[in-house]
């Protein structure tokens, strides 16, 4: 008899365990369900973190609580996405993403894209925008040493008149592709979250729009040479596969890429962070 009773409340526990656990995945997929769905995001501080404060209070009365994770280099937001510790990052553009993905066997898509941030080259030293004239020979360059940062630096180095590529439409250049340097540039590759902080060090750093920002230099205003505004770097809202359908996802896309939002970006970063969208 004890025995009997004892497989039946086994069996009972199990069963509510059961029903729990799928009740908990309804109330988080559903956008029809009443209970409140926490969206957690990861970014880097500036622009992207702003970008998303300013969505939290329309997503909170769509029923959703926005957190947003702030990460201050370019390889822990994947992770944590890829581990399930985040529900989307918003940081990198797609030739980044394609490229950790090859790097680190992983697989992410994109929900949808937000902005444009110009990479740009600054000096501490030189004040000459004229770069192939102002740059001495055997200067220091410090640029980001990601792939496809690297490759975006050394492709605005060569759109200076500073370098030639080997090949301009491999997006994956490296120094060694380098086959023209009349300076004798010192190209020296750094986490790109150091590169602001390398300005007194070196005669030319090629930085990220955002950590331009978030060490207080106005792209448009402090850069000697600055990207284009075509380019295709356009920053995103990277999922895991599939989560691009989950109904909060799709709320946080369409509030991101609001009218409102394209208005903050325009009126806030004043052309140094440009809306894609």
């Amino acid at each position: 008899m004890k025995k009997f009773l004892s497989v039946a409340a086994t069996f009972v526990l199990g069963s509510a365990l059961l029903l729990a656990g799928c009740g908990s995945d309804q109330g988080n997929a559903t956008s029809g369900s009443d209970k409140r769905v926490t969206l957690t995001v990861g970014a880097a501080p500036v622009p992207h973190a702003e970008i998303l404060e300013q969505v939290k209070d329309k997503l909170d009365k769509e029923g959703v609580d926005l957190k947003i994770v702030e990460f201050s280099d370019y390889v822990k937001p994947n992770l944590a996405l890829h581990d399930k510790e985040l529900d989307a990052n918003f940081y990198q553009h797609i030739p980044f993403m394609k490229k950790f993905e090859e790097e680190h066997n992983m697989k992410f898509v994109s929900a949808g894209a937000v902005h444009i941030e110009p990479m740009g080259i600054y000096s501490n030293k030189i004040k000459d925008k004229n770069l192939q004239q102002s740059v001495p020979n055997g200067a220091k360059v410090a640029i980001p040493n990601d792939p496809t940062n690297t490759d975006r630096a050394l492709q605005l180095l060569q759109q200076a008149g500073l370098i030639t590529l080997k090949d301009p439409n491999n997006i994956y250049s490296t120094k060694l592709d380098i086959v023209g340097n009349p300076k004798n540039l010192d190209i020296i590759e750094l986490d790109a979250a150091q590169t602001p902080r390398s300005l007194s060090d070196v005669d030319l750093a090629v930085i990220n729009a955002n950590y331009a920002l978030g060490a207080q230099l106005n792209p448009l205003a402090d850069a000697l040479f600055l990207d284009s505004k075509d380019s295709p770097y356009a920053n995103l809202i990277a999922v895991r596969p599939g989560d691009e359908n989950r109904p909060e996802i799709q709320k946080l896309v369409k509030s991101i890429q609001s009218p409102e939002i394209k208005k903050f970006i325009e009126e806030k970063y004043k052309g140094a962070v440009l809306p894609a969208f």
